[in-house]
């Protein structure tokens, strides 16, 4: 049973670096990918996947609302990294021409406007995936404080979250080791960067997502209710250039 083997698979791993999680599920979970959102903290996960497995599939969901800086420094880092399989994908044409054809939806339905431009599509990318990889952690409070190295979805397909142990200065520490580039906007105050209408900077002190979605009760996207329900039939996906 799937819940069986994730048990099985969290008490294994327990006290595992990110590394050797990582290298767990990409032995033992099937077809995997890696989905990743290039933000504030992405370049450790990425980094970690393409020293093991530089082919790994890795999608970026465009919601076409993203800052300038976070489409240069996916560009960049893929490069950077030698990422060979890197798949863009990007909300429906037609859906966006229907509900949301002047691109304000997030003003008055945020949880709306994520399924469209962001679960949607990345639920349509996942079909044929047995499992799929996160860069979550625990220090992000809310939902995440009891992540687990592997979940299992009610579909079946499991979730891998390697770096759910890691503590914040852990993130920094690794990306300083190697070198690694930090998304521009960090510099400038951002300590979790999503679509430009709903990502402000964070005071020093404040939670690293206190910025996302500020002034409301939402805390998630939604693309981690993926599997929860029923998804769309699978759509065309487009490699990144």
């Amino acid at each position: 049973m799937p819940h069986d083997r994730v048990e099985a698979l969290n008490a294994r791993t327990r006290g595992f670096s990110p590394r050797a999680v990582l290298e767990q599920a990409l032995g033992e979970t099937g077809r995997t990918a890696l989905v990743s959102s290039f933000g504030a903290e992405a370049v450790v996960l990425l980094h970690l996947a393409a020293t093991l497995d530089p082919g790994l599939p890795v999608i970026f969901i465009d919601t076409e609302m993203l800052f300038p800086e976070t489409y240069a420094y996916q560009h960049d880092l893929a490069e950077r990294l030698g990422l060979t399989d890197l798949r863009l994908i990007r909300p429906d044409a037609a859906a966006l021409a229907a509900r949301d054809p002047d691109g304000s939806l997030h003003r008055r339905d945020t949880d709306g406007c994520c399924d469209l431009r962001k679960t949607l599509p990345l639920a349509q990318a996942l079909h044929g995936f047995d499992a799929w990889i996160t860069g979550r952690k625990r220090f992000h409070g809310a939902e995440r404080t009891g992540l687990e190295h592997f979940e299992v979805e009610p579909t079946g397909r499991i979730k891998v979250n390697p770096l759910a142990h890691v503590r914040r200065e852990g993130i920094a520490a690794y990306m300083d080791a190697h070198d690694l580039p930090r998304h521009p906007l960090v510099a400038r105050g951002y300590a979790s960067i999503g679509c430009t209408p709903c990502t402000t900077r964070t005071a020093p002190g404040e939670d690293a997502r206190a910025g996302r979605w500020r002034g409301s009760d939402k805390t998630e996207c939604g693309v981690h209710l993926i599997g929860r329900k029923p998804a769309p039939a699978p759509a065309q996906q487009e490699d990144a250039a």
